[in-house]
């Protein structure tokens, strides 16, 4: 096989050459586009919420709504990968999850709201494809570095998102073309347009292996081949590594996301921000996207080179119970400037936490990466789903919730520190990752 169709050894960010640079790009564009849709409505909760009489209760179960979705959807994808292959996966996923987007504009009602609130979370399986397409196109040495950089960039669209939308219905309502009230409702329609355009760049301009397309491939077909047989839930379910790996994306991503959710809203009630304002807040804690998971991602793949998987797995368990304990300070925070620190530090422990364990499931299962991907991935949007009933509690404030978050993060970290993700010689393990994917 020649060089152009082997998996890269090193990431060059500003680089369009090849196939494996042109579809890091697309990916991580792609996944970042992706968040408009599924989080578009987000920062537009308040507005919404006026608008429709929601009470908390119900912005609460909306919350949940918004990820619960997710849940299957990643499973269910994780397994396409593995079989249709990453290109046609996306493609498909972007072209269904627009519908519901830009039909939102269409509820009048909380249950209409909340059905296809519901309907949209179906995108965010978007992540799964994205970190599945760079584990086919890096070598074992960079991949877990690749995975966080455009996991990272295109989770920065959550960030982006809640500074951006208010903008564009701002934006509507300036020129008149909808009330003040009603602008949530055109808005709404420009992320679904983007995931139609970003479907056919995806079909257009990306492969799913350096060497082809999945059905096209002959001189390395009988791998692929194998994929399709080997890829199954079953085989990823039995492995116990798996499932701290899941309950660990459900501390890290799983908070991500619910604090995309409520971030804007907990501004505004809490400390009588403006829209905008919160917005921008909101921005910054998803703007962390830019650097942070991309470290978490340098810094596992360079403790892995020396210490094996057990080492990645130490390192994920201590980002993990930093994280927690910077989250029971940013609830206890009384001022907007020290709650705006206390987001940023735990911001950052978080996400280098989502990058170090996208670092590591590449290794768990070679023959499984999409169902391991898919598994794992779905624990973040479990995570989302339960805390989302802290959040949907009359009995409980935010900054309850939060402060219930904290601790269960740290008990989750402690866990995983814990764990023996390398139950072999570490020279041994080593020695399979460096020929993965070969």
């Amino acid at each position: 096989m020649i060089q152009s169709q082997q998996p890269l050894s090193k990431l060059n960010i500003f680089s369009f050459k090849g196939i494996q640079m042109r579809t890091f790009h697309i990916t991580w564009i792609t996944f970042f586009f992706c968040f408009f849709g599924w989080f578009g409505a987000a920062p537009l909760m308040p507005m919404i919420r006026d608008e429709l009489g929601l009470t908390k209760s119900e912005v609460g179960n909306i919350i949940i709504a918004s990820v619960s979705a997710t849940i299957i959807a990643r499973l269910v994808i994780g397994k396409l990968c593995d079989s249709l292959g990453p290109r046609r996966t996306y493609t498909m996923l972007l072209v269904v999850g627009a519908i519901p987007v830009m039909l939102i504009g269409l509820s009048n009602s909380y249950l209409s709201f909340l059905l296809f609130r519901f309907a949209i979370g179906i995108v965010g399986a978007s992540f799964v494809i994205t970190q599945f397409h760079t584990s086919m196109m890096f070598a074992p040495n960079i991949v877990g570095t690749a995975n966080a950089v455009t996991g990272g960039w295109g989770n920065l669209g959550g960030g982006v998102t809640n500074l951006v939308m208010p903008l564009i219905a701002a934006g509507f309502a300036a020129m008149g073309l909808v009330s003040d009230a009603d602008s949530w409702l055109l808005a709404m329609v420009v992320p679904g347009v983007v995931l139609l355009v970003m479907a056919f760049v995806y079909y257009r301009y990306t492969t799913d292996t350096p060497a082809g397309n999945f059905k096209n491939l002959e001189q390395v077909g009988a791998a692929v081949r194998q994929k399709k047989r080997r890829g199954t839930l079953v085989a990823a379910l039995r492995d116990y590594r798996v499932w701290v790996l899941t309950l660990a994306y459900a501390a890290c991503f799983g908070i991500e996301i619910t604090v995309d959710n409520v971030a804007a809203t907990f501004f505004i009630d809490r400390f009588g921000t403006s829209l905008i304002v919160a917005g921008a807040m909101a921005g910054i804690f998803g703007g962390m996207n830019i650097f942070a998971r991309a470290l978490g991602g340098i810094i596992s793949d360079r403790v892995g080179n020396k210490f094996g998987l057990r080492g990645k797995g130490t390192l994920l368990g201590v980002l993990l119970v930093l994280e927690g304990v910077v989250i029971m300070l940013f609830a206890a925070s009384d001022s907007l400037l020290l709650a705006l620190v206390t987001m940023l530090i735990f911001a950052l422990f978080l996400k280098m936490a989502n990058g170090c364990t996208y670092g590591i499931v590449p290794f768990i299962n070679k023959d499984n990466i999409g169902v391991v991907s898919g598994v794992v991935g779905a624990g973040g949007n479990i995570g989302a789903m339960l805390v989302g009933f802290l959040f949907k509690s009359e009995e409980l404030t935010y900054v309850d919730a939060f402060q219930y978050i904290g601790i269960g993060v740290v008990l989750i970290g402690l866990m995983v520190v814990v764990t023996k993700f390398q139950p072999t010689p570490a020279a041994a393990v080593k020695r399979r990752e460096l020929v993965f994917g070969q």
